[in-house]
């Protein structure tokens, strides 16, 4: 079975300003036509297929397009819901868009409970475990501690239940999106972290022949079985450096598993510079990067004269400009910001207790602050799912 893994779509989302929805549009063309082209079996999308909770109306048209066109392929379609998308909204209709080969798996109660599909050589069971946000299912999972290893480890407790009871050489696809050891992340992805843990091991998947990861929105390889598709666009700077693609997977007779990275279209290359302004003009190894969006970084020791205005001269597509004049890190000039780069927020208040007590907080006073952190993204998380 030749299976076509994408996920984090963020239909909605902007790129500092630059609405993204033509690119987006762009890429579902491209997908459409590499299940076409391809002879692709099946298609699954693992989460965040909206960048947020109540999606603006060209998102959901896209979103609605893209459904009638895989539909219109015949090509089953197997979708869950991610930690940007609202899982009540996204499977609304679900059983009646089932019915057109489109299955939307937003409910964390049929993580066990996949979607069979069957080729030549039999069945391929696909089990959809849409994010899983501890503090709002560990009473479903009947977990006593609410982190993310604990409630996925009981979701696939019952996948690999479900898995025993089918017929043997039954191959099994689940689709997850978490976030998984030895992933690398980006600065457009937002913070799962509960309890100061935001990874779950790997082995937490063991006893399926493939993982569709989605959340982290580089492509990679965790090991030959779990791997994450990652953005088909770059939603960050940080991901200047990745190429966008998609995997088209092989899973053969025996549940061996063959990965070929189907890439992207490219709106526009990204690129990040750094220098002086007056050598950022003048530089001609950056001759490269003039059609690209700009992330530019200025070390002049003092802010030059419109910067912006200066740079939109050679650079006309730069989107944003950040000003880190070269000091050491421990002159008092350094930006508050910059003192903050890469800090979480437990981080940075138990160095706010260190700065005003003299010393930073004991064990039992780190335990408060987390509970207090995990408090309030929880709470944040059962408001987007009521709105």
């Amino acid at each position: 079975m030749r299976v076509l893994h994408t996920s984090d779509w963020h239909l909605g989302r902007a790129f500092h300003r630059v609405n993204l929805l033509g690119a987006q549009a762009e890429f579902i063309g491209h997908l459409v036509a590499t299940v076409r082209e391809r002879e692709v079996d099946a298609v699954v999308v693992s989460g965040d297929v909206y960048d947020r909770a109540v999606p603006p109306l060209p998102a959901i048209e896209l979103f609605d397009t893209a459904l009638h066109r895989l539909a219109d392929l015949g090509v089953p379609t197997v979708m869950v819901s991610g930690n940007h998308d609202s899982a009540r909204r996204l499977g609304v209709g679900a059983g009646l868009i089932g019915r057109a080969g489109i299955h939307l798996r937003t409910e964390p109660s049929a993580a066990g409970t996949p979607v069979v599909l069957r080729d030549t050589h039999g069945d391929v069971a696909f089990y959809g475990l849409p994010y899983l946000e501890p503090a709002l299912v560990k009473d479903e999972f009947g977990v006593d501690k609410a982190g993310h290893e604990a409630v996925l480890g009981a979701a696939m407790d019952r996948v690999r239940a479900d898995l025993a009871t089918r017929a043997r050489g039954t191959r099994s696809v689940v689709l997850a999106h978490a976030f998984v050891t030895g992933g690398q992340a980006s600065d457009s992805e937002r913070d799962i972290t509960v309890g100061g843990v935001a990874a779950v091991p790997a082995g937490v998947f063991d006893g399926v022949d493939y993982v569709a990861l989605g959340h982290l929105h580089g492509c990679q390889t965790i090991t030959e079985r779990v791997r994450y598709s990652g953005s088909p666009l770059a939603y960050s700077f940080s991901e200047a450096g990745h190429r966008k693609s998609m995997w088209l997977i092989d899973l053969d007779a025996d549940g061996s598993v063959t990965a070929e990275r189907v890439d992207c279209p490219v709106p526009r290359p990204l690129a990040r510079i750094s220098g002086a302004l007056d050598d950022l003009l003048a530089d001609p190894e950056l001759t490269r990067h003039e059609d690209a969006w700009i992330e530019a970084t200025l070390t002049d020791p003092v802010r030059p004269a419109d910067p912006m205005a200066r740079l939109t001269e050679r650079f006309p597509h730069t989107l944003s400009l950040v000003f880190a004049p070269e000091r050491a890190p421990d002159d008092p000039q350094v930006s508050y910001a910059r003192r903050l780069a890469g800090r979480s927020d437990q981080q940075i208040a138990q160095d706010f207790v260190a700065h005003v007590r003299g010393a930073g907080p004991d064990e039992h006073e780190a335990a408060v602050l987390r509970e207090a952190f995990d408090a309030v993204r929880a709470d944040d998380a059962v408001r987007e799912v009521a709105r």
